[in-house]
C-alpha cells in the first residue's frame, strides 16, 4: 500500500484552494458535500466558481498565492495550471504542516483525492496512488452498479439501533452476530 486511505472531517474547517477555473470549481463542490468552510483564492476566479461562492457563502481572495493565506487551513487544494506557484503550494502547505493536494501531480501531493462512491453516510473511496485514472473510473463505474442506491438507507437504520443492541448484547462477539445476522437477512433487501 502506498498511501493510508483515511477520511477527514472538514465540516466547517477552513479548506483553501488556490485556483479559480473549472478544476477548482470541481474541488469546491467536493469540499461543499462534506460541509467544510472554503476559501478560494485566484488572480481570475470564473463566473461559475464566484457564483457558486456567493451562493454558499464561501470566502473568495482576489489575489496571487502568498503562504500567509495558508494559516489556519486544514487542507490546501493547488488547482492552478502554473507548475511553478503548484511548487510554492506545495512547499509552503508542508512547511506549514497543512495536507495540500496539487492536481494531477501526485510527487507534489501529501494526499490525493480518490474516486468517489457516495451513499452517504456510506463512502466507498478507491485509488490507484495516482496511477490510473482511467483504470479508477472503471472501477468507479463497477462499484456505482453494484452498490445499492439505497445502502445509506440502511446504514442509517442499523445505526438508529445500535445503542439498544449494545444495552440488550452485552458481549461483542454475540453483539456481532447479531448485526451480522441482520445484514445477511431481509431486513437489508427490504
Amino acid at each position: 500500500m502506498e498511501l493510508l486511505p483515511i477520511f477527514i472531517n472538514v465540516r466547517d474547517r477552513n479548506c483553501v484552494i488556490i485556483g479559480g477555473g473549472e478544476v477548482a470549481y470541481r474541488k469546491a463542490v467536493l469540499l461543499a458535500r462534506a460541509d467544510a468552510a472554503i476559501t478560494i483564492v485566484s488572480e481570475s476566479i470564473s463566473p461559475q466558481l464566484r457564483e457558486f461562492c456567493a451562493e454558499k457563502n464561501y470566502s473568495q481572495v482576489t489575489a496571487s498565492f502568498d503562504e500567509s493565506q495558508l494559516i489556519g487551513a486544514t487542507l490546501v487544494i493547488a488547482a492552478t495550471d502554473s507548475l511553478e506557484v503548484n511548487e510554492k503550494i506545495s512547499r509552503a502547505a508542508k512547511q506549514l504542516n497543512i495536507p495540500v493536494n496539487v492536481v494531477d501531480q501526485p510527487n507534489l501531493c501529501s494526499f490525493i483525492v480518490p474516486s468517489i462512491v457516495d451513499r452517504t453516510p456510506i463512502v466507498i473511496a478507491i485509488s490507484s496512488s495516482g496511477s490510473s485514472p482511467v483504470l479508477i473510473r472503471k472501477i468507479k463505474e463497477l462499484n456505482e452498479t453494484l452498490v445499492p442506491g439505497k445502502i445509506g438507507d440502511l446504514a442509517r437504520l442499523l445505526q438508529s439501533f445500535r445503542k439498544a443492541a449494545k444495552s440488550r448484547i452485552k458481549n461483542f462477539d454475540a453483539r456481532l452476530r447479531f448485526w451480522e445476522r441482520v445484514v445477511d437477512s431481509e431486513v437489508a433487501e427490504l
